[in-house]
């Protein structure tokens, strides 16, 4: 979740009122100050979590890997003052995802009996941890969805197209097997899809990055679901 106030939600008007208390009672509770490497977990799937981390600035990638072998990558995250671990905090159950530095970070960390006791003393920042997980869930849901139900091809035109318009929770990566695992695929298999999306006359692939070709004929794309 963002510790800054969101723009969205039933309480962001009070989020951005009451935000210099959310600020000072969770900065209250940072113990120390721990700096990550690029590559470095913050926090590992199947991790029991005691503590919380805290990011002012820098980014992350999340993912997850299956028993199977094979590996779901969530995608990249610019963070600003975003926390990590507040849903394993609240429910006590292990890390889902491997949470991944990919920059330097300098990160705060929050011990969780720090924090259940902060939340003690101050209960309607309860409100404020609701608000944010719930349109976290809600975002994370969206992802995992679409990937379940539409093609390939369609998912990749859709990022393609609301990268566009700025408004992703999160971000891609510049290595193809990568963004093959983001979209819950092999690289044979999302090399094809990208084919598709050429052949078709909405992207092309110039400098091993995809650039949008027709932006109408992709939003129709989007819009409609299907070429």
């Amino acid at each position: 979740m963002q510790l800054k106030p969101l723009t969205q939600g039933r309480y962001s008007q009070e989020w951005q009122s009451d935000y210099p208390l959310v600020e000072r009672v969770l900065l209250s509770c940072v113990s120390e100050q721990r700096r990550f490497a690029p590559g470095e977990a913050l926090m590992q799937q199947g991790q029991k979590l005691n503590q919380l981390v805290l990011v002012p600035s820098g980014k992350i990638a999340m993912s997850y890997s299956a028993r199977n072998g094979r590996n779901f990558q969530l995608g990249t995250l610019k963070c600003d003052s975003q926390l990590f671990g507040e849903m394993e905090f609240f429910t006590q159950n292990p890390c889902q995802l491997d949470i991944l530095a990919q920059t330097p970070l300098t990160c705060g960390i929050i011990p969780a009996d720090k924090l259940q006791q902060a939340l003690g003393e101050h209960p309607r920042l309860a409100l404020f941890f609701a608000s944010a997980i719930a349109i976290d869930y809600q975002d994370t849901v969206d992802i995992f969805t679409r990937r379940m139900l539409y093609p390939i091809s369609y998912n990749i035109a859709y990022d393609l197209y609301h990268q566009q318009l700025d408004d992703l929770p999160v971000s891609g990566f510049n290595k193809g097997y990568l963004e093959a695992e983001r979209f819950g695929t092999t690289a044979r298999v999302y090399r094809r899809a990208i084919q598709s999306l050429e052949d078709a006359g909405l992207v092309r692939r110039s400098k091993g990055k995809l650039e949008i070709m027709d932006l109408k004929a992709l939003q129709d794309f989007v819009e409609q679901g299907e070429l």
